[in-house]
């Protein structure tokens, strides 16, 4: 064999092991990026693309809850099943069922931004009779009333005592 025939077999094969670790390279690359991109992605996100789907969601205080997404608002969820929950965002202790879905960015729906407030008053209004779980596993059957900044009044379904729940201390709010 001449020796530029196998010089050029020798710059070949160098060619193609260079190529090779570029793409091992590049590939590492992108698994890295793939990941950084990824931890900036928030749940609320993961759950506005999910509305429609049916979910199992674990709710501190309460546990499972399983039903269809309806609806995602500023810290909390609207689940649809035999009754309708509305649970706060921060007491949610798992969801199963979410789609590899994340809601495109840009600004969000009026109702996105919403917080359980608004929600709470939207139920106190209607004058229903609801039960409010707490994250301490307690829950009160009973009319939601006045709502403040960061309250809810609540009154007991026995007509007596009108009680005064904090939004940290509630996990969900379930129709009756």
């Amino acid at each position: 064999m001449r020796w530029d025939v196998r010089l050029q077999a020798l710059f070949d094969d160098l060619e193609q092991q260079a190529t090779g670790l570029s793409l091992a390279e590049r590939d590492a690359e992108v698994a890295e990026l793939r990941q950084a991109e990824y931890a900036g992605i928030a749940l609320t996100s993961r759950l506005r693309a999910s509305v429609g789907a049916r979910l199992l969601v674990d709710v501190l205080g309460v546990g499972p809850v399983e039903g269809e997404l309806h609806r995602v608002g500023d810290g909390w969820l609207l689940i649809g099943a035999v009754q309708d929950w509305v649970i706060a965002a921060a007491a949610l202790g798992s969801v199963r069922g979410l789609p590899d879905r994340v809601a495109p960015a840009g600004p969000s729906p009026v109702q996105a931004r919403l917080g359980i407030g608004s929600v709470l008053r939207g139920l106190a209004a209607t004058r229903s009779e609801v039960v409010v779980h707490r994250r301490d596993g307690r829950s009160t059957r009973g009319t939601l009333g006045r709502v403040g900044a960061d309250f809810v009044e609540l009154r007991a379904a026995d007509g007596g005592h009108v009680e005064v729940v904090p939004f940290t201390a509630v996990a969900a709010v379930r129709s009756c």
